[in-house]
């Protein structure tokens, strides 16, 4: 795994939000994340995440138009809590220590992970912001996006909005069908430009939670198969969302309280 960065490869990432690593995984790491996300997916059966009914392309509260977004990608939550084999790569304290060298926290915690496959034909991702969802708010939030499949321009790569992090806040306006939504807030961000990011099968990108991105359409007959996670800096507290939280938890915690549960989001590393 090419986990150790650079000073460059830091200062690029906080300048500009994000942060592209070539070969993360060598050939032997590729195959076994590909496999072992195939199939905690297909154990899931369609079951978006853990403890809820919803499925995979059905109304989740969130998007309204299931029709829309559920032809933007299959995503399935939170593996790692229902799969041996996911929560092995999951907790793997390398990347837990990629991510607190790009954030500067001390420790950091799996928010939750994600299979997001782009189906052939699939409708672009607009852009949006990732932090605002959550149930902590947190400026130093990231995820890793690791492509399982070659990610092109033709088949819905990710974009990003260079520096766009610096100017973002926790307003959560969801995400909509039209790409141009989130620049109606933000309008003076839509003047920064935009980077595509097409990677090779085993490469990654990472970005900050307030980082505005987005993904193309899939204009192929394949799949855009990755698989990401959300990471939260340590010492987090409660913000009144719901988001990925178990019913149960959810409703014992209030405004403020430390994000700490390590059944729910285990401390994957620590300077400590």
């Amino acid at each position: 795994m090419n986990y150790h960065l650079n000073q460059q490869q830091i200062d690029f990432y906080r300048t500009n939000g994000y942060l592209v690593i070539e070969d993360f995984l060598n050939k032997e790491e590729l195959e076994n994340w590909r496999s072992t996300v195939f199939n905690a997916v297909e154990k899931r059966a369609g079951q978006k995440m853990p403890g809820q009914e919803t499925k995979v392309g059905e109304d989740d509260g969130i998007n309204k138009d299931a029709d829309y977004f559920g032809n933007v990608f299959d995503q399935l939550l939170n593996l790692w809590q229902t799969d041996e084999g996911v929560r092995d790569l999951m907790l793997d304290s390398r990347i837990g220590e990629m991510m607190s060298s790009l954030s500067g926290a001390d420790g950091i915690r799996i928010w939750h992970d994600q299979a997001l496959f782009k189906k052939p034909y699939a409708n672009p991702t607009a852009w949006h912001l990732d932090t605002p969802f959550w149930s902590f708010a947190d400026r130093e939030a990231l995820s890793i996006w690791v492509a399982l499949d070659d990610a092109t321009l033709e088949n819905g790569c990710l974009y990003f909005v260079p520096g766009s992090y610096k100017e973002t806040g926790f307003e959560n306006l969801g995400i909509g069908k039209n790409m141009n939504g989130i620049f109606t807030f933000y309008p003076e961000l839509a003047k920064l430009g935009t980077v595509a990011a097409p990677i090779k099968a085993g490469s990654c990108s990472i970005h900050n939670g307030l980082t505005i991105h987005g993904a193309g359409p899939n204009m192929t007959n394949g799949y855009r198969r990755a698989f990401t996670c959300a990471y939260m800096p340590d010492g987090n507290v409660f913000n009144g969302q719901r988001n990925i939280l178990p019913l149960d938890y959810f409703n014992s915690l209030q405004v403020g309280d430390l994000l700490n549960d390590d059944q729910q989001n285990p401390l994957i590393f620590s300077k400590r």
